[in-house]
């Protein structure tokens, strides 16, 4: 059973982004908050202060004695209660304190001479602070009570609750693209290390991750992998030449063993023997081509006719195999590229399908828009879907029935590979319509020089 994908996640990008602009829509929301309240505090004090001046203004003007003719706290109406003189309406009195002073204090927010207790709701509502106080007079005591309104205070607030509304979210927008912009320029060598390292395999491993010049941790990150790649190179090269230089070895003590047994030939272990050693000659030749394409050495092109080449290399003679191979090509599919090395694909597949057919083996050679196909099919007992991709690992053998080769090294799938990829194409394996496997080559066609 499969195991599931672990979700999606985030890019860098992406989280710093987001986590830049939480930090800051708190931080913003926390100053926001505190300002709000240090504001409402300050214009509520400044309000109070404001209705204290006031009521020490009225009451500084009533400090001033009253001339007679202007007094009206003597007429016979007047009495003192609770320590508060009444007498006529405030604004009288008001008015003619001021007149010797020559200062007019009409004012609707001021009262003179009301009880101690608080004017009515209608007077100093919830929407007004009030301050009292007391002044002494040549009439007796008065109390003075002024009110200032909270209504300037209460648009104060509510205008820089609109701005924070308002500027809050667009400034938390120009952080989170900043944000972006900036992750994003810093991660644009990562991105480019990235891109390099997708790009190599084990046949370029010469290349190499650009290095920034920012001197930083990215930087250093890029230096890393290409002395990573340096000692990757390093081996991968004495791996090559190891191989190589076995390979080519092995062939003259192989090649001088195979000549004394044929001069043998006719005892039965000395039969055997030579199978054995034509077994190993062969893969010593597998050896020595497998080194010669993992070191990249170009090899001789030219245009090559693929039906002809398929034609030749199919119908070779097979003897005690028991399969019949028929050919079918489109003429004049021409390709660029080594004939012996398309030759040396075409039998690798040929003779994979005649080990493991019961009775016959097609080739096909089709001309296509796109390039050239190769098709060869066997009646043999197919590839399981889930090895499919293993059988082109070198010296990698299934179980089941197509194990039951006695020829087979195990490298002629993975040469066959090689050699397409060297020449532009690809190889895949699917199903035959009558059973068995059907491997699929597709090559580019040769182009004529436009000069």
């Amino acid at each position: 059973m499969p195991r599931p994908r672990p979700p999606a996640r985030w890019s860098v990008r992406l989280r710093a982004t987001v986590a830049a602009t939480a930090i800051v829509a708190v931080a913003l929301g926390g100053a926001a908050a505190v300002l709000t309240a240090v504001l409402r505090a300050s214009l509520e004090q400044s309000t109070a202060e404001q209705a204290h001046r006031r009521a020490a203004q009225v009451a500084a003007i009533l400090a001033v004695p009253a001339s007679p003719a202007a007094a009206p706290y003597g007429s016979p109406g007047a009495h003192m209660k609770s320590g508060t003189r009444e007498s006529e309406p405030p604004e009288r009195s008001l008015s003619g304190a001021a007149g010797e002073k020559g200062t007019s204090v009409s004012d609707p927010d001021v009262r003179v001479g009301v009880p101690a207790e608080a004017p009515g709701a209608d007077w100093a509502g919830d929407g007004y602070l009030t301050a009292r106080t007391t002044v002494a007079t040549g009439e007796g005591p008065l109390t003075v009570v002024a009110r200032t309104s909270l209504e300037p205070a209460r648009e104060a607030l509510t205008t820089l609750g609109r701005l924070l509304v308002f500027g809050i979210p667009a400034l938390l927008l120009v952080v989170a693209a900043m944000t972006w912009f900036s992750v994003g320029r810093a991660l644009a060598p990562v991105s480019a290390i990235r891109a390099e390292l997708a790009d190599i395999t084990a046949r370029d491993l010469h290349r190499r991750v650009p290095v920034p010049g920012s001197g930083d941790e990215i930087a250093a990150l890029a230096r890393t992998v290409n002395a990573t790649l340096d000692r990757l190179e390093n081996a991968v090269r004495q791996h090559k030449r190891f191989v190589a230089d076995a390979a080519h070895e092995l062939r003259s003590p192989i090649a001088t063993v195979r000549t004394r047994l044929e001069l043998a030939s006719g005892h039965e272990p000395a039969r055997e023997a030579l199978a054995d050693v034509g077994r190993l000659q062969a893969l010593a030749a597998d050896l020595l081509l497998l080194a010669a394409l993992d070191a990249g050495e170009p090899p001789r092109a030219d245009e090559v006719d693929l039906g002809q080449v398929a034609a030749e290399e199919a119908l070779r003679p097979r003897p005690e195999t028991g399969v019949t191979v028929r050919v079918t090509a489109d003429p004049d599919v021409v390709v660029h590229g080594s004939r012996h090395h398309l030759a040396r694909l075409v039998t690798n597949l040929v003779d994979n399908a005649v080990r493991h057919a019961s009775s016959a083996v097609e080739v096909r050679v089709l001309a296509e828009k796109t390039g050239a196909l190769l098709e060869v099919r066997d009646d043999g007992p197919g590839i399981p879907p889930e090895d499919q991709e293993a059988v082109f690992d070198r010296f990698t053998r299934l179980d089941g029935a197509r194990t039951r080769d006695a020829g087979g090294s195990g490298l002629g799938l993975a040469i066959v590979r090689e050699i397409a990829s060297r020449h532009g194409g690809t190889v895949a394996i699917g199903d035959s319509p009558g059973g068995g496997a059907c491997f699929t080559v597709r090559l580019p066609v040769s182009r004529p020089d436009p000069r």
